[in-house]
């Protein structure tokens, strides 16, 4: 059995109800989000237990081959020309398998969301997509679809239940806006019920982000 993903943890009350697992960006880690906790507005919500896990390391093509945190190999600049299937899916195991640690800890599918920004929350998609229960949101930040030609084929017909919300700038120069737009097309065509929200930023959150943030998981898990 492989080994778990080194991780944060982070409870907001005892005995949580809820699992956020939020997948950061390439080249980072897990404490990159660890702050967000602080800034999204969780009053009156049962308790939350946020999972930041840290990629594997490998070396990254599109860096010169310098060995980095990273979910998948990158190739080349336009992130869905040679995208890198094994790197995914290997991670798509990875992440399933923090979802069953969570099932297995008493939190069920329909109360985990899975977030992610940029790499992350292309895993998000990949394994939300695939994942056979309705999760309780897939939470996509400034990222895209990745394998989108194979996503109608592969998904899970349960993942439809489950909310999305995509949200992006409208200057970010690592994942065009436009890629996004497409990755939103392709989901609402298949049949994802998606919120979207863009905002006048590059390849980053903004404060005006963290509270429509809080708003749909509040909406989720209400």
């Amino acid at each position: 059995m492989t080994q778990l993903l080194e991780n944060i943890e982070i409870e907001t009350a005892p005995n949580p109800e809820v699992a956020i697992i939020w997948l950061h960006g390439l080249g980072a880690d897990g404490n990159d989000f660890v702050p967000i906790v602080r800034e999204l507005d969780l009053a009156g919500l049962p308790g939350i237990r946020f999972v930041f896990p840290h990629a594997r390391t490998m070396p990254v093509t599109i860096n010169g081959g310098y060995v980095m945190r990273a979910w998948y190999d990158i190739v080349v600049t336009d992130l869905t020309r040679r995208e890198d299937e094994t790197g995914l899916r290997a991670s798509q195991r990875e992440v399933e398998a923090l979802i069953a640690r969570e099932k297995a800890r008493g939190i069920p599918a329909s109360r985990i969301i899975l977030a992610g920004f940029s790499q992350g929350c292309a895993m998000t998609l990949q394994t939300g997509l695939r994942h056979p229960e309705k999760l309780a949101g897939m939470l996509c930040l400034s990222g895209y679809l990745p394998l989108a030609s194979v996503a109608g084929a592969e998904r899970n017909e349960a993942s439809l239940q489950t909310p999305v919300f995509m949200a992006h700038g409208r200057q970010d120069p690592v994942v065009p806006f436009l890629r996004a737009e497409q990755s939103r097309d392709a989901l609402q065509a298949l049949g994802y019920q998606v919120e979207w929200h863009e905002y006048q930023m590059q390849h980053s959150l903004c404060m005006e982000e963290v509270q429509d943030i809080s708003g749909w998981i509040r909406k989720v898990i209400a």
